[in-house]
């Protein structure tokens, strides 16, 4: 039996992102313990971060386990983010940082919801683009500038390399929830969350059967107004552009910024301290530490990542959706 008692923090999942959270607690010298399914994980985390895991699952080893640390991370499969994090809620646990986004479907991410709320649990996404440097400073831009006027993003996926992932079928089949949602989050977290969204979609491929293309325009509950577009079936890139009464700020890639000043057509890159995105995986190690030390401002939460679930729906499918 492992003992807890001295362990800051529960990681459960041994893929790519459980490696990416596992370098930035060792960054950070904290103790944790890591758990996850296969033999064949673990033995990959093993050899690219020198920890043991430990196998067998985690419900095994909340069996076996009645005191827990007080933090948990939940990265594992797409498939099994529910299942996971309801299961430490039923624990007890009451801080949980869960990777996005939340759950399978619609379905799952409710119930992870009903769940936290009934247990009181406080249940984060991880959304790390929040935490990028380039956000940051795009977030005291705007605050200097007086707030958002409009806003224009784009969330193209690249299917050629989407195809040969290694990701369950039901995953790849909500691409746009499991993926596409990290642009989709960053610009609402920038230019407001929508208050009116009108969209459009067509197309659509064996592996993600609601759209290849998706448009539309809306305003925020702020007030700003705002559009984006997608297609899958052409060349694009994630990118996103929020427009104050002095600045058009572009992010393309999302982890540069450049800036074009009011009455200028020069497009300049802006210098932002970037070198904890460059040492560990973009946005990871800010997000942990506010994860851990309680600062919940910059997150979204499992209640209202269910209450968004009609927006992303929306834009997936087409549609017109009236928040008050």
């Amino acid at each position: 039996m492992e003992n807890s008692k001295n362990i800051d923090v529960l990681l459960i999942g041994a893929g790519p992102m459980a490696i990416s959270h596992a370098q930035v607690l060792q960054g950070m010298n904290l103790k944790f313990i890591v758990v996850g399914r296969s033999k064949q994980s673990a033995n990959s985390f093993q050899e690219k971060t020198k920890i043991n895991v430990i196998t067998g699952g985690i419900n095994k080893w909340l069996s076996n386990n009645k005191v827990c640390p007080k933090y948990a991370i939940v990265a594992v499969t797409g498939t099994q983010l529910g299942n996971v994090t309801r299961a430490h809620i039923n624990h007890g646990m009451k801080n949980i940082l869960l990777e996005k986004p939340g759950g399978l479907n619609n379905d799952d991410i409710k119930s992870v919801a009903d769940s936290a709320k009934k247990s009181d649990s406080n249940v984060l996404l991880g959304y790390n683009r929040r935490f990028y440097s380039s956000t940051l400073k795009v977030k005291e831009i705007i605050a200097e500038d007086g707030g958002v006027n409009s806003y224009y993003f784009e969330f193209t996926e690249w299917p050629h390399t989407i195809v040969p992932l290694r990701k369950d079928p039901e995953v790849k089949k909500r691409w746009l929830l499991h993926n596409s949602t990290h642009v989709i989050d960053l610009a609402f977290y920038l230019g407001g969350e929508p208050g009116e969204i009108h969209s459009y979609s067509k197309g659509g491929f064996d592996w993600h059967p609601d759209g290849t293309i998706f448009t539309g325009a809306g305003v925020s509950k702020s007030g700003a107004l705002f559009s984006y577009h997608s297609n899958w079936d052409a060349p694009g890139r994630w990118g996103m552009e929020i427009l104050t009464q002095r600045h058009r700020l572009i992010f393309r890639p999302l982890e540069k910024l450049q800036i074009q000043k009011l009455k200028s057509v020069v497009i300049e890159e802006v210098r932002i301290d970037d070198q904890l995105d460059i040492k560990f995986k973009p946005g990871l190690y800010r997000q942990l530490k506010a994860f851990l030390e309680g600062n919940t401002n910059t997150f979204i939460n499992i209640n209202q990542q269910a209450s968004r679930l009609k927006i992303f729906d929306c834009i997936c499918k087409g549609g017109s959706v009236y928040e008050k």
